[in-house]
């Protein structure tokens, strides 16, 4: 079973987390004092609390992941995401359970995963399955929770966490089956999860938005029910080239381009596997028949023209889909709730969209 990393906060760590809230529900004009002039790139201008947010974290940054062990890299990135997320958003339900996956294949395992809902009900439920971002290396149900909670919250629906295994332990493409098992389990045990069978979206951000991309084209191609709906945020979808948001967003905005480097490092066995459109989504030839999407990107995010390209490439192959860019804000902007009134305001768009594409 993957096991699941349950990250201790310490005293400074829950200081800086007060501070980051207390700052986040204050004007751009107070915070400017602190973040300094302006940064513009691209015709865009950094949202003012995301630029003082990236001060806070470079101060307290020892390296960059790359630079690190990767079980430094992986508390590093749990630190970052705890001081960035806010008061704790109370629910009726947050429970703790493990998809039963293995079965008798060696290669399968169970996984960890963790349940949200607003309401304590027997009823079934529309559902979103979301895969967290990290790199495929970095981040698990822990470093999501509070955007996870948000959505529950915000949405009224539930949503199941799950924590897939990781690189460099679990290369590619051990990640991808291990969330295409988990939306077929949900998917087929519906009854017994207390979802609604006809309202399962898939979604994440960064890598598991790439993952939850891939887990509608595999069951697309299997000829299976696919899910319901799409929410990708900031998705990595090609890893055969790099666009020009790799060049001018490549280092300065918390996801750099040497990052991106260490995460393809770790997670792809070959060149071959970058070409396969389980790892690069948008090389698939074919996006037809896929479900509704919204994508989410961020203006000064090196994955930004993926994400877009991707976006693109769905609606010219007739998928309806939003696409918004929030051209103030960074990758991952979704882990920012508690710091930031605009990434919460980002969110809230996604979860209107989220509705309107479960019909609920």
């Amino acid at each position: 079973m993957s096991g699941h990393r349950t990250y201790i906060p310490s005293t400074a760590d829950r200081l800086t987390r007060s501070a980051m809230a207390a700052a986040g529900n204050l004007p751009a004009s107070v915070i400017r004092l602190v973040a300094g002039a302006p940064k513009k790139v691209d015709g865009q201008t950094l949202d003012t609390h995301f630029q003082a947010g990236l001060k806070v974290i470079a101060l307290r940054a020892e390296a960059e992941y790359e630079e690190l062990p990767v079980p430094e890299a992986r508390e590093t990135v749990e630190r970052s995401a705890f001081t960035a997320a806010g008061t704790e958003i109370d629910l009726a339900v947050v429970t703790d359970i493990v998809l039963p996956l293995a079965g008798d294949d060696p290669a399968r395992a169970d996984l960890p995963a963790r349940v949200y809902s607003a309401v304590a009900t027997d009823e079934p439920q529309p559902t979103l399955i979301y895969f967290h971002g990290g790199g495929w290396t970095l981040g698990s149900i822990d470093s999501h929770d509070s955007t996870c909670r948000f959505l529950a919250r915000e949405g009224g629906l539930k949503v199941i966490s799950v924590d897939y295994r990781l690189a460099p332990e679990f290369t590619f493409p051990t990640p991808v089956e291990d969330c295409v098992a988990a939306f077929r389990y949900v998917r087929d045990y519906a009854a017994t999860l207390g979802v609604d069978p006809a309202r399962i979206a898939v979604g994440g951000d960064s890598a598991g938005g790439n993952l939850a991309t891939v887990v509608c084209q595999v069951t697309r191609d299997a000829g299976e029910t696919m899910p319901d709906f799409q929410l990708l945020f900031v998705p990595a979808t090609d890893m055969s080239k790099r666009t020009r948001s790799y060049e001018i967003f490549r280092e300065g905005f918390f996801l750099t381009k040497a990052n991106m480097d260490w995460y393809e490092k770790n997670y792809i066995r070959s060149e071959d596997d970058r070409l396969d459109p389980r790892a690069s989504p948008l090389l698939t030839p074919d996006l037809t028949g896929l479900p509704p999407a919204y994508v989410a990107t961020g203006g000064f995010d090196p994955l930004r023209d993926e994400g877009e390209a991707y976006a693109r490439k769905m609606s010219d192959a007739g998928v309806p889909v939003s696409m918004r860019r929030h051209p103030t804000l960074v990758h991952p902007f979704v882990n920012a709730v508690g710091a930031s009134p605009v990434a919460r305001a980002a969110l809230l768009e996604a979860v209107g969209a989220l509705r309107m594409g479960l019909a609920y």
